[in-house]
Order: C-alpha cells, then structure tokens, then sequence
C-alpha cells in the first residue's frame, strides 16, 4: 500500500519548486520530509529523487508517483470535502468545468435560479485544468463541463443545452458584411482573433480553413469578450463567434461560415446515478435560453 503523505510532498515539491518550501507549506521540516522519503525508498527499494547541487531531480519511479499524485490527491480531497459537507448537514456540492469561453452569461443564468432553490448545496466554477476538462471529470476534479466540444469516454455521458451557430464576426463597415456567406479565401487577408484555445480545438480552422488550405493573414488572442467584440467592431479584426453573442453587439454583424457550422453546447457528467441536485442543475440549464 502506497502512503499519501510521499505523494503529498512530491505534488508540494513540483508545484513550490523547492523542497524547502514544500516542507514550510506541508507544516513540516525538511529534514522530516527527506526521512518521510527515505522511509518510502527503503520500504519499496526504489529511489525517487537524485540530488544535483541545490536542486532535486526525479527519478523514473519519481515522475511515476508525481503524476499518480496529480491523480490520486484531488479526488481524496474531494472525498474529505464531501464527507465534511455531509458532518455539516449541508448536501453536497457541484463544481461546474468551462470550456466555452463565451458561456459565462448563459451560465449565470443558470446558477442564479439554482442557488436559490439550493440553499445548502455549494458551487464553484473552474476554466484551469491541469489535464484538460475531460480528463478532469474523469478524475472527479469537477462534476459537469461545460462544452461545446464533447468527446465520447467510457463512464462521461453529454446532455445537449442548446444549439447555436458559429459565425464570423465583423465590422458593420467591413465589406463582408454585406455578404450572406463567405467563403475560405476570403479570409486570407484578415486579422483573426480567437480565445487562447490550440488551433485544433477551434472550429473555425478544423472545419472551415484546414480542410480548403487556408490560413487567416495573421491569428491573435484575446481572454475576453468583450475586447474581442470592440475590436471587432472597430475594424481591427474579425472573429469566429457563437451568433448568439451579437444580438446585442453594437457595430457588429455576423455572416454565415460556408453553408453554416452549427454547434451545440453539451454538459458532461459521470455516467450512473446522480443526486437530485445534480440532476436538477442539469434541468434547469436544458430550460434556459440565451
């Protein structure tokens, strides 16, 4: 059986960058760290780190109880929050992941009903994943991801939200606007701007630029909205956007992508049974509309 307080101090370690600031951290010594790793080495004969000068190098089996650590640990710590919600009377809690990155609004719109009629029921909302949103609902780091994006696994079901269309955003002064629909070509003199999301993740090039071999004349990122809709509208850029975005953009117009890429943003959760509140959050975000 593999102790916790080792993984602990090899996840302190990696995330302070220092063993001695892991100990101060874990409320610990240095010097009973080093024996707690000690006492792991010589009871499973492995060694996990190598010293070279000030700094500690891990070993193979090293890296392996890390990475175990970053599994393992977060959902332990669930477990004891859950446990301590429970000694506490309160019942449960729901820690929402988002991928889409313009959904904010549309899950606000979710929480503020749902937080009246669950008075004891905490909610938190992530968009930082280590590993990726599936790969933290896999590991109960949350319990439903928002996303427009779901990729089937074994024990993850989808439930569908709404539906929406993805369109390219542009000035009302830009000569695109006018146009019903545009094609590819047409965007190889633009400035394109999306969220900070790898370029395999966005849409706009996996199904609409990639498969024509076009790339926009330069692609930038901005972290919000609303920058992005201002500079949109300033004529500074275009942007692929979910249309439901510009229904209150001033300067903004949307036109067709092509014959249209429609999309549809899903809530993924753990397969099995549910608690109540979690199936009533999953309700009520099917009933709310942007």
């Amino acid at each position: 059986m593999i102790d916790i307080q080792p993984l602990a101090i090899l996840r302190e370690i990696d995330r302070m960058g220092s063993l001695s600031r892991a100990a101060d951290r874990l409320n610990l010594t240095q010097s009973a760290v080093s024996h707690a790793i000690r006492r792991f080495e010589d009871r499973h004969q492995v060694k996990l780190w190598e010293r070279e000068g000030h700094k500690l190098r891990l070993t193979p089996a090293g890296q392996y109880l890390l990475a175990l650590a970053l599994r393992v640990l977060p959902q332990l710590e669930h477990g004891a929050n859950v446990i301590a919600d429970y000694a506490r009377g309160r019942r449960g809690a729901i820690r929402v992941g988002m991928e889409c990155h313009p959904c904010q609004e549309w899950l606000m719109r979710v929480v503020d009903p749902f937080l009246a009629q669950w008075p004891d029921v905490d909610l938190d909302v992530t968009t930082a994943f280590q590993f990726g949103g599936l790969a933290a609902l896999q590991n109960h780091e949350i319990d439903i991801l928002v996303t427009p994006d779901p990729v089937e696994q074994s024990g993850i079901a989808y439930t569908p939200v709404f539906d929406y269309e993805l369109v390219l955003a542009v000035s009302d002064r830009h000569p695109l606007a006018q146009r019903p629909h545009i094609a590819p070509e047409d965007l190889a003199g633009e400035v394109l701007i999306t969220y900070p999301v790898p370029r395999e993740r966005l849409d706009i090039y996996t199904g609409f630029l990639v498969p024509a071999h076009v790339l926009p004349g330069r692609h930038r990122t901005v972290e919000t909205t609303d920058l992005m809709l201002k500079l949109v509208a300033s004529g500074r850029a275009v942007s692929a956007t979910p249309d439901w975005l510009l229904r209150t953009a001033k300067g903004v117009t949307g036109v067709r992508l092509g014959q249209g890429i429609a999309k549809s943003i899903h809530l993924g959760h753990r397969s099995g049974p549910a608690a109540s509140y979690m199936e009533e959050f999953i309700e009520l975000a099917k009933s709310v509309r942007l």
